[in-house]
């Protein structure tokens, strides 16, 4: 969870459709508000210029739905932490956030019609219901439950085939349940156009962690290394993907976690992206990508 970082500045009420936020009011205004409605937050920045071209657009398109999703728009010039936590390379990119957590998203400044049919899908007729079925798939994948995971993700694509977060959802819960050569071929179903979707860049994670288990041999010399010299950031990074693709999740987080905290920018911040891929390929539902988030922030901003 991002931190709190001091009094927040007057903030507009809840209720309001479209606002400006800050990273001292992010937990209040988008992680809060987001129990109660989807929160699509909009990271942008005044040199940018396909920022310019989407806002206008996700802003009419926001008011439009008449309060079911609020828009939350933050400067990364100005507040760059949570865009940074996030792993975001390039704006403008729209996460969605509900019930406290990333759940969907795009990259981008997609014409009207695509935010349109994005936000309908969030929340719109039946919006809700099929928001929960995923939100409930989520937690199941998260859970170890992979076969009930695929049902509940199967279900929402036979109503909603073009639902590209349960078809992500489904890559992932193929990828937990070994079964990589389905996994592929849902994945390969993703149009291309969705490539930046934070739900397939997901799907994708998880793909690639599932790809990286297959060369994953004998870790005793990279234990015995780390053990040696623990300033070896590229044996221990090496034995973090290993534990990873072995299932020892929290073991994997605290060796990436321990080089951060020794060199934040090793290998061209190697360890924290490699943190973001982990937690993109679990899921933002997982208890080790929720403590893991906390304990990076904690870093990170300490």
């Amino acid at each position: 969870m991002l931190l709190d970082q001091g009094t927040a500045p007057a903030a507009p009420p809840s209720g309001d459709a479209v606002i400006d936020v800050t990273t001292q009011n992010f937990v209040k205004e988008v992680m809060e508000e987001s129990k109660r409605r989807p929160v699509l937050v909009d990271f942008w920045a005044p040199w940018c210029g396909p920022c310019k071209t989407l806002g206008p657009v996700i802003e009419k398109v926001v008011r439009a739905a008449q309060g079911k999703v609020r828009l939350a728009k933050m400067n990364i010039d100005e507040y760059p932490q949570v865009a940074q936590q996030l792993g975001i390379q390039s704006i403008p990119a729209v996460f969605v956030f509900q019930n406290g957590q990333p759940v969907d998203g795009f990259v981008g400044a997609l014409p009207e019609r695509e935010v349109k049919a994005f936000i309908d899908r969030i929340a719109g007729p039946g919006g809700g219901d099929i928001n929960e079925l995923i939100k409930n798939a989520d937690e199941s994948l998260a859970a170890g439950d992979a076969a009930g995971a695929s049902e509940l993700f199967s279900q929402i694509l036979s109503e909603q085939p073009e639902n590209i977060a349960a078809r992500a959802g489904l890559v992932r819960a193929q990828v937990a349940s070994g079964n990589l050569d389905a996994a592929r071929k849902t994945f390969a179903l993703i149009p291309q156009e969705k490539a930046n979707d934070a739900a397939v860049s997901a799907a994708r994670a998880s793909l690639d962690l599932a790809e990286q288990a297959k060369s994953v041999g004998d870790t005793a010399p990279l234990e015995a290394k780390v053990a040696a010299n623990p300033l070896d950031h590229q044996a221990r990074f090496d034995l973090a993907v290993a534990r990873a693709a072995q299932g020892k999740r929290a073991e994997a987080v605290n060796h990436l976690l321990e080089i951060i905290r020794r060199d934040r920018k090793w290998n061209d911040d190697a360890a924290r992206k490699q943190l973001v891929q982990f937690f993109e390929a679990w899921g933002g539902a997982d208890e080790n990508t929720i403590e893991g988030r906390k304990k990076l922030s904690l870093i990170l901003f300490s």
